[in-house]
């Protein structure tokens, strides 16, 4: 009887604990650029400078570049950007590509690549022209079924 006991609690405990799995939504990476996203500021300044008073009080700059990609889903298109700004991994275009929303950002598992899931920043969001497109169509078709017309009166 002890064991009945134990298996359902056992099993309960099991119910209790599992999580319901993540859901991915499909897209293709069509688009990569690169964006400028700030400045690098570097002071020509040295220390032996410094000492004898020689050293000009110029800096060096130089814009900063990141990797823009655009990601279309079959409603809309993002516009993301990696949040790992030092290393950030080189994808492929073209590929299809998984993808969840997950609270402020977007992880990205690209098919056929190494499946690694990487954190990156929805910059924009666009819907298709093809899926507005067709929903106003269908709007309007419906709304002229629903007016009767003056020859039907």
């Amino acid at each position: 009887m002890r064991i009945r006991y134990l298996l359902a609690l056992a099993l309960l405990a099991t119910v209790a604990n599992a999580k319901e799995p993540k859901h991915y939504q499909s897209g293709k990476l069509i688009k990569m650029q690169s964006v400028k996203c700030g400045t690098d500021a570097k002071d020509a300044k040295s220390l032996a400078g410094e000492m004898l008073g020689t050293d000009s009080q110029h800096m060096k700059t130089r814009e900063l570049l990141c990797q823009e990609y655009m990601l279309q889903s079959s409603s809309v298109t993002y516009t993301i950007r990696p949040r790992d700004e030092k290393h950030p991994a080189l994808l492929p275009i073209g590929n299809l590509a998984q993808f969840r929303l997950d609270k402020d950002k977007l992880l990205l598992r690209v098919e056929d690549y190494d499946d690694k899931e990487r954190e990156y920043e929805v910059v924009s969001m666009t819907p298709n022209e093809a899926v507005s497109a067709s929903a106003g169509t269908s709007s309007a078709a419906t709304a002229t079924a629903a007016t009767p017309k003056l020859s039907e009166r």
